[in-house]
């Protein structure tokens, strides 16, 4: 069979078939697999390794619409190289090797010229390690491009040089690591300019997240849209052994949301606290506590619409003068449930810390707080407190304590230090109501801030 007839499986086929391919393999019974490669043609059989979306993850398939740039945002090994080479090929690849195919005119982007060859163009998620061998471009080095058998191009740039993407002109792009350039402004601004032929000009751009204006300004454009996977989701073609060393250094760790769980960490501008803040906070097991507390910030309502009911346990070490003392951040046990559902978890983490009393906010729901708690628990320690300002300014002193390096975290709090991290003087200008964060700072007023306050040096009598 020649290799251009290896590659022609979509008339066999379908759209549907494909995108859920991978799918039901991985959870196919032994006779119904034999049964499915059995009734396939020669041509669908040998064509289909070269069938990306039979294979590939949700994450790495285009949604459909019209966007003008796909994000595809990931942890480390989530299959974003792969993802980015695939589409390429999509847009460059006609029904036959010299048949042209949507676009002609392509920009590949990475930081350097090495990475973009070594990882784009050459690397083991490349494209022409993806590419079937009637349709596998040629790397013409001296030029910086590819060529395709039906006459494609795609031209390699830096974004150390923004400048080399003023002329050429383009109807589709990939960029690769945006958010670790550090021209990126400036480069991204040049690629837009240049992406102008054709009816729908598009581009993708595969990433790790960080927080850098050019990508937040790329994910709230209208025209994009993105997909997003942890490096778990592509375990099966990741070493055990890196999976289980990264887990066990990272996971639980702003790092580590952000490298292993491709998850965008955005600090607010003026916000109490941040993400390096919180990273220098980090510590793996707590000391010998004199105290440990839980706080709950309470949803007085349930169902689909209500606030989750902010559940946070913290200790503190209070040996020697206010000054002396450390608190230690112990779990976010949050919930969204109904008044009996958060009671009991917040009883539940009383008896797993061994915490002496359980304190919250009772603004909203006044004596049922109490009520529902001792539902669950009559005899639990329980205070009620009442807020008397806003969320900002009681979470301010809070934040001063960590700016002191007073409040430690252990790993595991990553929705919590979200909300934290957009917490501003001002209110918080996050999305919902920053109910783990309430929690947290009831938590420490009642360990450190209230305490202290009332903290008298021991007299010593002379003989």
């Amino acid at each position: 069979m020649s290799p251009e007839k290896s590659v022609q499986a979509h008339s066999t086929l379908t759209r549907h078939e494909t995108r859920s391919g991978a799918a039901w393999l991985a959870s196919a019974e032994p006779e119904q697999l034999d049964a499915f490669l059995g009734g396939l043609s020669d041509n669908a059989l040998v064509s289909l390794p070269w069938l990306f979306e039979f294979w590939a993850l949700p994450h790495q398939l285009p949604p459909d619409g019209d966007w003008k740039t796909w994000v595809i945002m990931g942890g480390r090994g989530a299959g974003k190289t792969r993802a980015g080479s695939e589409w390429v090929r999509s847009m460059v690849e006609g029904a036959t090797a010299p048949a042209p195919g949507r676009a002609s005119r392509l920009a590949l982007v990475a930081e350097t010229y090495d990475q973009a060859r070594e990882v784009m163009i050459f690397g083991d998620s490349g494209i022409l390690a993806c590419s079937p061998p009637d349709r596998r471009p040629v790397w013409e080095a001296t030029r910086r491009r590819l060529v395709w058998p039906n006459g494609a191009t795609a031209q390699v740039f830096s974004a150390n040089d923004p400048e080399a993407l003023r002329g050429p002109q383009f109807d589709a792009a990939w960029v690769d690591e945006l958010a670790k350039w550090k021209k990126a402004e400036e480069t991204w601004d040049m690629l837009q300019f240049a992406l102008r032929l054709g009816r729908n000009p598009q581009q993708v751009v595969t990433t790790t997240p960080r927080n850098v204006a050019v990508l937040k300004a790329v994910l709230g454009n209208p025209s994009t849209v993105t997909t997003h996977a942890p490096t778990d989701a592509n375990r099966a073609y990741l070493a055990e052994s890196f999976l289980t060393e990264v887990q066990t250094r990272y996971a639980g760790t702003q790092l580590g949301r952000q490298e292993l769980e491709g998850v965008l960490l955005d600090d607010v501008e003026g916000a109490l606290w941040s993400t390096a803040m919180l990273e220098g906070a980090r510590v793996e097991h707590p000391p010998e506590l004199s105290r440990v507390v839980v706080a709950v910030d309470p949803a007085v309502s349930s169902g689909r619409a209500s606030d989750e009911c902010g559940i946070v346990v913290a200790g503190v070490v209070s040996e020697g003068p206010p000054s002396d003392w450390r608190a230690y951040v112990l779990e976010d046990a949050s919930i969204k449930g109904s008044p009996v559902e958060w009671a009991r978890a917040a009883i539940a983490a009383m008896e797993r810390h061994g915490a002496e009393r359980l304190v919250a906010e009772v603004n909203q729901g006044g004596d049922l707080v109490e009520s529902v708690i001792r539902q669950v628990d009559p005899i639990v320690p329980f205070r009620a407190l009442r807020a008397g300002r806003g969320k900002g300014l009681r979470a301010e002193p809070v934040a001063a304590l960590y700016e002191q390096g007073r409040v430690r975290h252990l790993r595991g709090l990553g929705r919590l230090e979200d909300q934290m991290c957009r917490m501003t003087v001002r209110g918080y200008e996050g999305q919902g109501s920053p109910d783990r964060l309430d929690a947290l700072v009831w938590a420490i007023h009642e360990l450190m801030i209230e305490p202290g306050a009332g903290w008298r040096r021991p007299q010593v009598r002379s003989l």
